[in-house]
């Protein structure tokens, strides 16, 4: 059995969307980050970062770092064909855009919706907030031209990074103007939000439209 710790609308809501996915059973743990539950002793021991999620595998094991287990999953459940196979230039592609969003636009969002626990000065949270938001949006610009006819990234094969995509833009909140600047990675969006096994995924978290209630 996997056992999940996690909190909503956090980057947890990948894995749940992948296990939705792949019609995995598990144990939710939440780990209330309004409260701080995520510094706990208890919890610093499963995930020494203090971040969320958390997945315990069958074996007893964890592993944490959103796109490491958004990977494992896929690589265990191969029927599900959520990644190409290891080796091909699909999988290496896969890989490449996964790191740049955890490595680029999953921290720009922290820096964009939380600055002051980028500073040790508050009165500069503003100009990290106002940078880190020009810092996403280039990089949604980066992948908005290297998406194809879609819906998906890879075309008609829907994939572990459209899910982690999906998510991230769930935090941005200027719709308007992602529709004028990056339809087709909205189209993205919306094409997997309405998938039936991440539908309801989606409305528990951040109900029926796009964007954190």
């Amino acid at each position: 059995m996997y056992k999940l710790y996690d909190w909503n609308q956090t980057g947890g809501t990948a894995v749940r969307a992948a296990l939705a996915e792949l019609e995995i059973t598990y144990d939710l743990v939440e780990i209330d980050i309004r409260s701080d539950a995520q510094f706990t002793d208890e919890y610093t021991r499963i995930n020494p970062r203090q971040q969320v999620p958390s997945l315990e595998l069958p074996d007893g094991s964890i592993l944490t770092e959103n796109t490491a287990i958004l990977m494992h999953l896929a690589d265990t459940h191969p029927e599900a064909n959520l990644a190409p196979s290891c080796g091909s230039v699909e999988r290496a592609q896969i890989n490449r855009w996964l790191s740049f969003f955890a490595m680029n636009v999953y921290e720009g969002e922290y820096r964009r919706i939380k600055p002051e626990r980028y500073t040790t000065d508050p009165s500069n949270a503003q100009g990290i907030a106002d940078a880190a938001t020009a810092l996403v949006k280039r990089h949604y610009d980066i992948f908005e031209g290297a998406m194809g006819n879609g819906p998906y990234f890879l075309g008609d094969r829907f994939s572990i990074l459209d899910i982690y995509v999906w998510m991230l833009v769930q935090w941005w909140g200027d719709y308007d103007a992602m529709r004028r600047d990056h339809p087709k990675m909205l189209r993205l969006v919306e094409t997997v939000m309405d998938r039936p096994k991440i539908k309801p995924v989606h409305e528990a978290q951040f109900g029926p439209g796009l964007g954190c209630a």
